[in-house]
């Protein structure tokens, strides 16, 4: 289970694929003063990297339109600019529209953190057909992901292990074991990323997105953030404001937390969702196959998980599903509405004895491929958050909140609470209690909270636009489920994001959709 915002449309790509189912070497020293007029050499996309998730090469858009893929030189370490540097990877289709009605790049973020952006933005790119009528749609792999420098901690089989163990201890022996293996993964990411690790914090990924913005040619940044999105761009709103262009950030992180009150804060989401979930399955007029009542369809499920703690289901390959697995599989069918068909599929499965539906949703959460390859998104998670959060969370420190964590949610509760102890053992000190995102003189952003977001709780709206400051943050409420708002494809919130993207035009802040 995460322990900071989850993947948003990178964990979308994972689940539709499911149905048809070390670090990179750093360059020389570069002067500075060059690398914002370093020149990009657009290609042909080559086939996605491990890291990146595996697959094949982005097919062109409809119309022809190819995706193609550069590499901008970034100083290794910010605080020595002169220094060496690393690779960040970049995707982009170009605008069609005219080249004088052609605003500049707009850049996404997808999410995570840890999301590859460079295989994400052309999975879902037509549904971003409107705003390349004006802009580049650009993405890219940040520092630590995918192409860009990636942080790399265990082989496949290794993560196959670790991710089979009990994430839920209910003993001495149990916490132990627990404790013990996360710090064993902690270490093995020093080992085999520790040059890397200082330097994956989201303030050395923003100064990256300033650097993009000028060697991509615009005088602003044109930006898109998405779940942990909309913390970067804050960010970089707060240490660029003057550079900030047109914004959005969609599916909004708290800004104001740290990572206990965010992992609680998830619970309590995630709770939201499966109640959400099972009142939409028991008021359809079919029978809803996995329970008669909302109340029911938990109390089903919570058995299931209870009864897998003793007596894991046969699985995908050799690999069981876990009380563990289970539960991660849950919580990512609830990411959006759409894949509520393959929790009542999943669950349905399940109660038959057969945990392969349950089993391929958790594993698209974990980033692992029908082909037993991970891409590094778990480690780049863990990386980054542990470089921007500050607290350091002790088995103590979780016995004692697992009673606020259960109240929050039966079901997520004690998974979310002990994640806390992820960033306990790692190697680099966290940056801060929470992020800076104060944005005294920037362009007004667009901030959308959907009210049934299960990763990104809907309150995290209001702080984000309060955090930002006055005349800044453009608050608009989705009513709706699901992690975001846009990709909903409701009406409203499309005019309300093209219109800004588009034509510059602000939406009245505490505009209410649909």
């Amino acid at each position: 289970m995460p322990n900071r915002p989850a993947r948003t449309r990178a964990a979308a790509l994972s689940v539709a694929l499911l149905t048809a189912a070390l670090a990179a070497g750093c360059g020389d020293g570069a002067d500075a003063e060059d690398l914002p007029s370093q020149k990009l050499s657009w290609k042909d996309c080559p086939v996605p990297s491990a890291e990146q998730g595996g697959g094949e090469s982005p097919s062109p858009l409809p119309g022809g339109t190819d995706w193609q893929c550069a590499t901008m030189k970034a100083p290794l370490d910010w605080d020595e600019p002169d220094g060496e540097t690393i690779d960040i990877t970049l995707i982009r289709a170009e605008s069609s529209g005219d080249d004088e009605k052609r605003i500049g790049s707009l850049i996404f973020n997808f999410g995570g953190p840890g999301g590859s952006g460079v295989t994400t933005l052309p999975a879902f790119g037509e549904e971003y057909a409107k705003l390349r009528t004006r802009y580049d749609l650009v993405s890219f792999d940040p520092r630590g992901v995918g192409r860009s420098a990636p942080v790399t901690c265990r082989t496949d089989k290794q993560l196959d292990a670790y991710y089979q163990q009990d994430a839920s201890p209910d003993d001495t022996a149990e916490e132990k074991a627990y404790v013990d293996e996360v710090k064993g993964f902690n270490g093995d990411c020093e080992e085999k990323s520790g040059k890397v690790l200082p330097h994956v914090a989201t303030t050395d990924a923003a100064r990256d997105m300033d650097l993009m913005r000028q060697v991509l040619g615009d005088k602003k940044l044109h930006y898109f953030g998405i779940s942990y999105g909309t913390e970067l761009g804050g960010v970089y709103a707060h240490l660029f404001p003057k550079n900030v262009g047109r914004a959005v950030f969609d599916a909004v992180v708290d800004p104001t937390q740290n990572a206990e009150q965010g992992s609680l804060g998830q619970a309590k989401g995630f709770q939201l969702a499966l109640e959400n979930y099972a009142k939409d399955c028991t008021s359809k007029e079919e029978e809803c196959p996995v329970g008669d009542t909302p109340e029911d369809v938990q109390a089903r499920i919570a058995k299931l998980l209870k009864e897998l703690e003793a007596k894991p289901l046969p699985g995908l390959g050799p690999r069981k599903l876990t009380q563990t697995a289970a539960t991660n599989g849950i919580a990512q069918s609830l990411y959006s509405k759409d894949f509520w068909e393959y929790l009542t599929e999943g669950l349905e499965q399940a109660y038959s004895g057969d945990g392969q539906v349950l089993m391929a949703l958790s594993d698209s959460m974990n980033g692992r491929s029908p082909d037993g390859t991970y891409s590094n998104i778990g480690a780049a998670n863990i990386a980054i958050n542990c470089a921007d959060d500050k607290p350091r969370y002790t088995l103590a420190d979780v016995k004692a909140k697992l009673p606020e964590f259960r109240k929050a949610s039966p079901l997520f509760g004690d998974f979310l609470a002990w994640g806390m102890v992820g960033c306990t053992d790692w190697a680099v000190k966290g940056a801060a209690d929470h992020p800076n995102v104060s944005a005294e003189g920037s362009a007004p952003i667009v901030v959308v909270g959907n009210t049934g977001d299960p990763a990104t709780p809907y309150e995290g709206t209001r702080k984000m636009v309060d955090a930002l400051g006055k005349g800044v943050g453009v608050e608009v409420t989705y009513k709706g489920q699901g992690h975001g708002a846009y990709d909903s494809g409701d009406r409203c919130v499309r005019r309300a994001v093209d219109g800004y993207l588009l034509d510059g035009r602000s939406p009245k802040s505490g505009t209410v959709c649909p």
